[in-house]
């Protein structure tokens, strides 16, 4: 089957769950439609590896129902959800330029049920090729929504102006991920270069982005400074998400 083809089965199944979770009937016949079309799209091989996992997990309709209701409480939510959940598969059929990390760090920042994270990531991934400069203020809108989202859960208080480093600094320190607090030098120094990555994230959000004004002969970013900007912050995110999620079930 062609990249054509599996698009047109992958966005009607799409259209169809958000249908679903967006008021859609849910009789017998639409579950009869959701185990076929998710079971058509589960045997394409090529495809089911970047396929969001509700699809592979959600093995009926009363479960996805369940699953996506507790997602978000509004149609919307649940709009972006779904749409944000299928991007990367849909965006790589299309042809789109994606990243291989794209998929696992949606997954990643998906367990925090955050809709301000969850809209930060999508304006990230959408903006990078069209729209570098708003890609990466989106970038740095990511982690520094996943680190006040991670502190305000444990209780950490920080202050409202607080910098983008300040911000990973005391969510890495509160997580076990600051540099001082491990002995092994190999950890020391790939923690530090995590620290570095943000430092750099901030001075490129403040030099090429779309959050200040520009000087007359303002460099402007390319689509390649702009996929740099999300796939460090995508990644340093979900590292710090997955370290809350494995500390939460110790």
């Amino acid at each position: 089957m062609t990249d054509d083809q599996l698009l047109v089965r992958v966005e009607a199944f799409q259209n169809f769950v958000v249908d679903i979770a967006t008021g859609g009937s849910r009789d017998e016949e639409a579950s009869d439609l959701y185990d076929s079309q998710r079971r058509a799209i589960l045997n394409e091989p090529t495809i089911r590896p970047d396929l969001p996992r509700f699809v592979k997990t959600c093995r009926s309709l009363p479960q996805f129902w369940d699953h996506v209701k507790r997602e978000d409480g509004t149609y919307q939510g649940r709009r972006d959800y779904l749409w944000g959940a299928f991007r990367p598969l849909i965006d790589r059929l299309e042809g789109t330029p994606t990243s291989p990390a794209d998929a696992p760090v949606s997954a990643s920042l998906q367990k925090l049920d955050a809709e301000h994270v969850r809209e930060a990531w999508d304006k990230a991934l959408s903006r990078r090729h069209e729209d570098p400069e708003g890609a990466i203020t989106s970038a740095r809108a990511l982690l520094e929504t996943v680190c006040k989202h991670v502190l305000d859960a444990e209780g950490v208080v920080y202050k409202t102006d607080a910098s983008l480093s300040d911000l990973c600094k005391a969510t890495g320190k509160e997580l076990n991920l600051a540099p001082e607090q491990h002995q092994e030098p190999v950890f020391k120094q790939i923690l530090s270069g995590c620290y570095t990555v943000v430092g750099g994230l901030a001075a490129l959000r403040n030099g090429l982005s779309d959050a200040h004004g520009k000087p007359t002969r303002a460099i402007k970013p390319a689509p390649r400074h702009a996929r740099l900007a999300v796939d460090l912050a995508g990644s340093v995110a979900a590292f710090f998400v997955d370290t809350w999620e494995a500390r939460k079930g110790v």
